[in-house]
């Protein structure tokens, strides 16, 4: 079906299949978070059409994809990133009309990231390379010589989140396209068109019919689907900790490699000798950012006593001063939550806290217009065991905790479930060195919050996920080992 609301850029939100587009026998309607009105019909991929595009996946990984170099899969991605960084505020505007995020946080961050991301693992196509391994011989009577090759999984089965559709797409496609895969995308059902869109780019760089084949739909089906298929090897899989589960479990069943990330509930501890203007600009950033719909979101704000009600009173301030509206409305700061559903559920939450007894002090609720908008919260006095404390909100909420001494803090921090990232506020390098070393996250920021980059490994420990990300670990995690040993 073709997009009925602004911007109008020629794509359709059908199926691509094999290097082909086409319709689906059903759609579903996609919806504007800001207004809550439709904004396209996109194509309710069915088991049949993600059976076509494994299939699809399999030939030309078993065919065309086999036969091109490294050097060639790299001047693809490169082709690639240079039309994704062509038409960069089309696809800013996207993420933007479907997110409901504000129109500059896609220019800041999704779309250059993912260009980025693309010409890292452009870089990496023709640099994947095995080892030597000297052996003490073969039954004592010959020499001989061992060697190890990194090889493709095979067809990967690609599912994207909501919240930064086009910058995961783009971590899940840059290494396994580089190092010689096949991939079935299943974009998010809130948040397809950014991703739809990126095939069209995919289309006219030129990547072989079946390489990359993309199937929006409904997760129940068309991503159940896809981590049942016995002919898909891997499932990269990036949202809930629920849905990781039923995946995890699913693909025990064919023996599926997976890469989880499945969110978090990330410390920001502020240190006695914390740059404190700083540390509250970069936890407000860390809090509203993307209305807090980010798996790496700061919400869980611990604070040395002495600077706490200062912090708690500044967060206050910064929470009330967002600006909520239109995402391109230039004086908008925070844009609506993806949809009714989320927006209920982060309500939901806020008045959980209210009822366990910490202390609101700014935002709690909804606005009072058309569209999915939660007021930016902070709660003060929060207990670490309190559900505000524990489950992931994905919402603009904070809650801000007091303690006494670093092994406090260390104590708080790691008293989750979660363990994807954690920010240190700290003056003291010998201090953050070691911090560091004790947090149980995949990622821990100093001074700073969400200081990722294409070439940095990204994933979480505990109930954060499996596997990693990005970087050479994003090469390894889409190749598998062989060792060949010949005897001389």
């Amino acid at each position: 079906m073709t997009l009925t609301a602004e911007p109008q850029t020629g794509f359709t939100t059908g199926l691509f299949i094999d290097g082909t587009w086409s319709d689906a026998a059903e759609t579903f309607e996609n919806l504007n978070p800001a207004t809550g009105e439709v904004l396209a019909q996109v194509a309710n991929g069915s088991a049949e059409d993600v059976n076509r595009a494994v299939r699809a996946a399999r030939t030309a990984l078993n065919s065309v994809w086999a036969e091109t170099s490294g050097v060639a899969r790299g001047a693809l991605l490169n082709k690639l990133a240079d039309l994704v960084e062509r038409d960069g505020e089309i696809l800013q505007r996207l993420e933007a009309l479907d997110i409901g995020k504000p129109f500059a946080q896609p220019g800041m961050l999704d779309v250059p990231n993912t260009v980025a991301t693309f010409r890292h693992f452009a870089g990496w196509a023709d640099k994947i390379q095995g080892t030597t391994i000297p052996t003490a011989g073969y039954l004592g009577m010959a020499k001989t010589h061992s060697y190890t090759v990194r090889e493709p999984v095979g067809v990967i089965g690609a599912i994207i989140p909501w919240n930064t559709p086009l910058m995961i797409a783009a971590w899940k496609l840059g290494p396994a396209l580089a190092a010689g895969n096949t991939v079935v995308v299943k974009p998010a059902e809130d948040a397809p068109l950014s991703v739809l869109y990126l095939g069209k780019l995919i289309e006219e760089a030129g990547f072989p019919a079946g390489v990359v084949n993309i199937v929006p739909g409904l997760g129940g089906i068309a991503g159940a689907a896809l981590v049942a298929h016995p002919d898909v090897d891997k499932i990269s899989f990036t949202g809930s900790p629920e849905v990781g589960r039923q995946i995890q479990k699913a693909a025990a069943d064919t023996f599926k490699r997976v890469t989880l990330e499945l969110g978090g509930k990330s410390p920001q501890i502020v240190l006695e000798d914390a740059n404190v203007e700083a540390a509250i600009q970069g936890i407000a950033m860390g809090l509203f950012f993307n209305q807090g719909e980010v798996c790496a979101a700061g919400t869980r704000i611990l604070v040395h006593r002495s600077h706490y009600e200062t912090v708690v009173n500044a967060l206050a301030q910064a929470a009330e001063a967002q600006v909520l509206g239109d995402p391109f409305d230039g004086e908008t700061t925070m844009g609506a939550l993806v949809n009714a559903r989320q927006q209920q559920r982060v309500v939901d939450y806020i008045e959980k806290g209210k009822a366990e007894g910490a202390r609101l002090v700014a935002g709690g609720g909804k606005v009072d217009k058309p569209g999915f908008f939660v007021r930016p919260t902070i709660f003060a006095d929060v207990d670490n065991s309190s559900t505000i404390a524990r489950e992931e909100i994905f919402g603009p909420v904070g809650a801000v905790i007091p303690f006494d001494d670093v092994d406090e803090a260390i104590a708080i921090a790691n008293d989750t479930s979660y363990g994807l990232a954690a920010t240190i506020w700290t003056q003291n390098v010998s201090l953050a060195h070691t911090l560091a070393a004790k947090v149980r996250v995949g990622a821990v920021w100093v001074n700073g919050w969400a200081a990722i980059d294409p070439a940095l490994p990204w994933g979480g420990m505990k109930s954060s996920g499996i596997g990693r990300e990005l970087g050479w670990s994003g090469i390894l995690a889409n190749t598998e080992e062989k060792v060949v040993t010949i005897v001389l």
